[in-house]
C-alpha cells in the first residue's frame, strides 16, 4: 500500500526553514522522537528536517500497520534518507530500523513483521524491495515517496493509495481509502473546499486545472499562501 502526504508544513520551503518548518520540527518532531540534544541550528534533524519528520510520521503509522489489541506485529521502518537512528531515543512501536534495500536490513528482518519504507524510490523498484524486505500477509507501506516516476497521481504498480494528499496549485488532491478521491480548493483564509469527488483516480493536469482556473475565477491574484502569511 501507498501513504503520502507532506511531512513537514512547507515542503517546498524546507530547505529555507521557514518559521512553520521549525516550529513543526523542534515542538513535536524532535520532542516526540527524543532527539538527542534537540531541534538546533546545524543539528542532523535542522539540516534533514523531512527525514526527520518522515520517522515522526512512521512512529504514528506504526500503531496502525501493527495490527492487534494485545501487540501485534513488530514494525520495521527502513529509510533511503539521512537519518541518524542513534539521535532518537524514543521509537514507540516501531521495534526496528534501517536503511532499505541493504543487506543488513535484509537480514534482520523477522517473521510476521510489517514494514514501513519511507521514500524507497522510484515505483519501479516497490515489488522487488516488498520481496526483498516483506512477509507474507503482512502489510508494507512505502510511504512519501519524495517522486513519481508516473509523473501523475500515486503509482502504477498496484500499491493501493489508502491515504493521499497531495499539495497542487492552489488547493490539494486527497483521498482516504475507501473514500473517492477529491479535488480541495485552498481558499486565502487556508480554509479548504471540496470542488469535485472522483470514484476512480483521475489524472494530475485535470485536477490541477480545475482548481487553478476556480481560485482565479473567484479570488484572481488574491489566492497566495505567501501573501496572506501562511508560510
Amino acid at each position: 500500500m501507498e501513504v503520502q502526504f507532506p511531512p513537514v508544513p512547507n515542503v517546498e520551503e524546507a530547505k529555507f526553514g521557514t518559521p512553520l518548518n521549525q516550529k513543526f520540527a523542534s515542538s513535536l518532531v524532535a520532542r516526540d522522537l527524543g532527539i538527542k540534544g534537540g531541534y538546533k541550528p546545524g543539528s542532523n534533524i535542522s539540516r534533514n528536517i523531512i527525514a526527520y519528520s518522515n520517522i515522526y510520521w512512521a512512529k504514528k503509522l506504526a500503531g496502525a500497520v501493527k495490527g492487534g489489541a494485545l501487540g501485534g506485529k513488530p514494525v520495521a521502518v527502513l529509510t533511503a534518507e539521512q537519518v541518524s537512528f542513534d539521535e532518537i531515543k524514543n521509537m514507540g512501536d516501531l521495534s526496528r530500523s534501517g536503511k532499505v534495500n541493504t543487506e543488513k536490513a535484509r537480514k534482520e528482518g523477522r517473521n510476521n513483521e510489517a514494514v514501513i519504507a519511507v521514500n524507497p524510490g522510484g515505483e519501479e523498484t516497490w515489488d522487488r524491495l516488498a520481496s526483498a524486505h516483506g512477509q507474507p500477509n503482512c502489510p508494507f507501506v512505502v510511504m512519501n515517496n519524495a517522486y513519481s516516476t508516473s509523473y501523475d497521481l500515486g503509482n502504477r504498480k498496484g500499491f493501493e493509495e489508502v491515504y493521499y494528499l497531495k499539495r497542487i496549485s492552489k488547493g490539494f488532491v486527497f483521498r482516504a481509502f475507501p473514500g473517492n478521491w477529491e479535488a480541495l480548493l485552498e481558499k486565502p483564509d487556508g480554509t479548504v473546499e471540496v470542488l469535485k469527488t472522483y470514484k476512480t483516480k483521475p489524472k494530475l493536469r485535470e485536477v490541477s486545472e480545475l482548481v487553478r482556473e476556480e481560485s482565479f475565477k473567484r479570488y484572481a491574484i488574491g489566492n497566495d499562501r505567501w501573501m496572506s502569511g501562511r508560510m
